[in-house]
């Protein structure tokens, strides 16, 4: 007697069929934590969630602050065939990514990576600053509120060289960092020189096909490569 096979499609998107791999997750804005947060509480998921403190120049002063390093995502280690759809539907959490018909697996590797180039980020104290030619606003002292162009930003002593224009006429100046606001930069932006070594030649992401019917997320692989 002949005995028919059944196979789910969904069964065969991963090449590890039971096996759990990485996958990144797309929250709703802001919500990185609140997602890993949720993510945590459903059996066979894994979540990574990436995070660095800086040292933000703000008008109140210099502050700490704990930032997402890839705003707007975080990763989830699970198996695909079993937990594709509660991962979706969970709290936060806006989408797994995909490029139209194809999930991305994250090879184990740039994890890893990830996780040790922010065990030795953790080590130092990451600040944001100033560019030279960048405009800049003095936030406090007689000169609070006026515009100053960045010459050079000496980071031992923690100043800025600015060249101020005072009656019309350019005046050089120097001001400790905690006077000056800038444009804000981002966690990866800060990071990036730091970490870029961490990934030299290794694969980024690996594709499995997707028969869900989601539409695709294009918009965010050129912003995670």
């Amino acid at each position: 007697m002949e005995m028919d096979v059944i196979s789910s499609p969904i069964a065969e998107l991963s090449p590890h069929p039971r096996g759990q791999v990485w996958f990144c997750i797309r929250t709703h804005l802001k919500h990185e934590h609140i997602a890993a947060a949720h993510l945590r509480q459903i059996p066979g998921v894994e979540v990574f969630n990436p995070q660095l403190r800086l040292l933000r120049s703000t008008r109140r002063g210099r502050t700490w602050s704990t930032e997402s390093l890839f705003p707007n995502y975080v990763f989830a280690r699970f198996a695909l065939e079993f937990l594709l759809e509660k991962v979706t539907y969970t709290s936060a959490v806006k989408t797994v990514l995909r490029f139209g018909d194809q999930i991305p697996e994250i090879p184990d590797a740039v994890i890893e990576g990830l996780r040790q180039g922010l065990v030795e980020l953790s080590s130092k104290v990451l600040t944001d600053a100033p560019v030279a030619g960048e405009e800049i606003e003095i936030a406090s002292g007689a000169f609070a509120g006026m515009k100053a162009s960045i010459i050079c930003v000496l980071p031992s002593k923690q100043r800025a060289r600015i060249l101020l224009e005072v009656m019309g006429r350019s005046v050089p100046a120097e001001l400790s960092l905690d006077s000056v606001l800038f444009n804000r930069r981002d966690a990866a932006q800060i990071a990036l020189i730091r970490v870029e070594s961490v990934f030299a030649g290794r694969p980024m992401l690996r594709t499995h096909p997707d028969v869900t019917g989601h539409s695709s997320d294009v918009s965010t692989h050129k912003y995670l490569l």
